[in-house]
């Protein structure tokens, strides 16, 4: 499995406010850009499958919402996790 504790631990320690933090959005959304990044890879080896470029869809998705409600809330921790993620608008 590439989502392990281990990996999802780090993820929300360096991205959120602690290891067991899992609500805050920056960690949310470094979440779903890793799964995004997995399944894009995936994606490229293994074109026709439709179901898990449907679930890359729906990420994306709560990904952007995440991210347009972090605009809206507050737009320095929205601008610093564009920047630290590399995710473009």
């Amino acid at each position: 499995m590439y989502l392990t504790k281990e990996v999802k631990e780090e993820i929300f320690s360096k991205h959120g406010k602690s290891a067991t933090d899992t609500g805050t959005s920056e960690g949310q959304i470094a979440l779903f850009t890793f799964r995004i990044n997995h399944l894009t890879q995936h994606l490229k080896n293994n074109r026709k499958d439709y179901n898990t470029e449907r679930s890359l869809v729906k990420l994306v998705g709560k990904r952007r919402s995440l991210l347009d409600y972090l605009k809206k809330t507050d737009i320095t921790r929205y601008r610093a996790i564009i920047a630290e993620l590399g995710i473009r608008k």
